[in-house]
């Protein structure tokens, strides 16, 4: 990514959206989450699954209350995701083909289908306020 495509990152929401998008769809979407995602949904006739249970050995687990990852599932997803996100962003930022890849999605959105992130518009200022506490966090943690 080149320092012009680094400002204009910053000022064109639309070419922002269709990054965040890429990176959702190849570092999130497309990774062991995919693994987890697979197999079968329960169906529910009241539509809030307040009618559905797991049902265990050790009895049953109403389905609002059951996890649906396993603390190891979780562990191996987020490797994933950091590993596919590292990869991801390394080419994007630091290869030529990086640059393609950042002029392509300038006018081409990955997944046209999602919906666009909405966050920027709607930040609060207690959403900015947390920002200022995870800074003094990773601050703190250097030290």
């Amino acid at each position: 990514m080149t320092p012009d495509q680094l400002i204009e990152l910053k000022s064109n929401p639309k070419f922002r959206a269709h990054l965040v998008k890429f990176v959702a769809l190849h570092c999130f979407r497309n990774t062991k989450l995919e693994n987890l995602h697979a197999g079968k949904s329960p169906s529910s006739r009241t539509g809030d699954y307040s009618d559905v249970k797991v049902v265990t050995p050790y009895g049953e687990i109403p389905w609002t209350e059951v996890s649906r990852f396993n603390d190891d599932e979780m562990k191996e997803l987020m490797i994933d995701v950091v590993n596919q996100t590292d990869r991801y962003l390394g080419a994007i930022l630091v290869t030529k083909k990086g640059e393609e890849v950042v002029e392509t999605l300038k006018m081409y959105d990955p997944v046209p289908n999602w919906n666009d992130p909405d966050w920027y518009d709607r930040i609060t200022l207690e959403e900015v306020d947390q920002l200022d506490e995870l800074i003094k966090k990773l601050k703190a943690k250097v030290r």
